[in-house]
């Protein structure tokens, strides 16, 4: 299976809405802390590796020149 990065959520402004009142009222590490909690349950449903694998290098910043 190959990494899906066109849209493929429904209502991706209502997912994104609740992705931040998710974390309202958490401080910054709270929200750091969930969001690597998110990551790794996500990976962990995925459960295919060169799939993350390409995740992690499409979300990875690229190198300034």
């Amino acid at each position: 299976m190959a990494l899906i990065q066109t849209p493929n959520i429904p209502d991706p402004d209502g997912f994104y809405q609740e992705l931040i009142d998710s974390q309202r009222d958490l401080d910054e590490a709270q929200a750091a802390m969930m969001n690597a909690k998110l990551v790794l349950l996500l990976a962990n449903h995925v459960g295919e590796r060169e799939v993350l694998r390409e995740a992690m290098a499409a979300a990875r910043p690229k190198a300034r020149r």
